[in-house]
């Protein structure tokens, strides 16, 4: 096995340099459960929060890397995982992308909007609901106070990297009409940029565009400081 192959398989990554413009790019994929403190069943594929933080942050200190492509399907996850990533994608300084291709459910949204920009795929689909609460739950007024915080967090959030406001990111959350036995909203591609969640609609190709027109203006931008500065 190869180097590249190798990297694929530990990490869900590579790096993508043979292009016309020579810029370095970072392809992340995030695929599967999110997996937080507790490990996922072995059957079940998984994205660790563990491997991904450490990357982010030598993706931002790297001088090798222009920009980061981000590929995303997953049902969602453990949220303190999640939202931590997220966190780490927003708070980068170099040029980010994300495509969501099949899916990015529960807390797959703050990950698909916390790229600078975002695409989804026609077929794509992004499902906002309520927090879940997993294993033993204390049924006191903290517990539910808890659950709301951190759903207060995600809604936050997604506001705050998308074009939606809070209020209707809450109102399709709990929407009682849209999901067979369950509260919240499935937005399909077309419908998930409709509302402004979602910037563009968009494959591959059109992903790598953006991202290649984002570096050569954050370049020119940093050579202009630069100039300045001598100046």
């Amino acid at each position: 096995m190869d180097e590249k192959q190798e990297q694929i398989k530990e990490t869900g990554s590579i790096d993508l340099g043979e292009n016309k413009k020579r810029h370095k790019i970072k392809l992340l994929t995030i695929i599967g459960e999110i997996e937080g403190h507790e490990a996922v069943s072995g059957s079940t594929k998984a994205t660790k929060y563990e491997h991904l933080l450490p990357m982010l942050a030598e993706i931002e200190d790297s001088e090798e890397i222009d920009g980061l492509l981000i590929l995303l399907h997953t049902m969602g996850g453990d949220v303190e995982a999640g939202l931590s990533i997220a966190e780490m994608i927003a708070s980068l300084s170099k040029p980010t992308v994300s495509l969501v291709l099949g899916g990015s459910h529960s807390i797959g949204g703050p990950l698909a909007v916390a790229s600078q920009y975002s695409f989804i795929v026609p077929t794509g689909t992004m499902i906002i609901h309520p927090v879940r609460s997993n294993g033993m739950f204390i049924g006191v007024k903290q517990s539910l106070q808890n659950m709301l915080r951190t759903q207060d967090r995600i809604t936050g959030f997604l506001a705050k990297h998308s074009r939606m406001k809070k209020e209707r990111v809450e109102e399709l959350m709990l929407n009682p009409t849209e999901l067979v036995k369950d509260v919240g909203t499935l937005l399909e591609g077309e419908e998930a940029v409709a509302e402004g969640l979602i910037d563009e609609v968009g494959g591959m190709s059109d992903a790598l565009r953006k991202l290649h027109k984002m570096i050569d203006e954050h370049q020119e931008k940093e050579c202009g400081e630069q100039t300045d500065e001598i100046k």
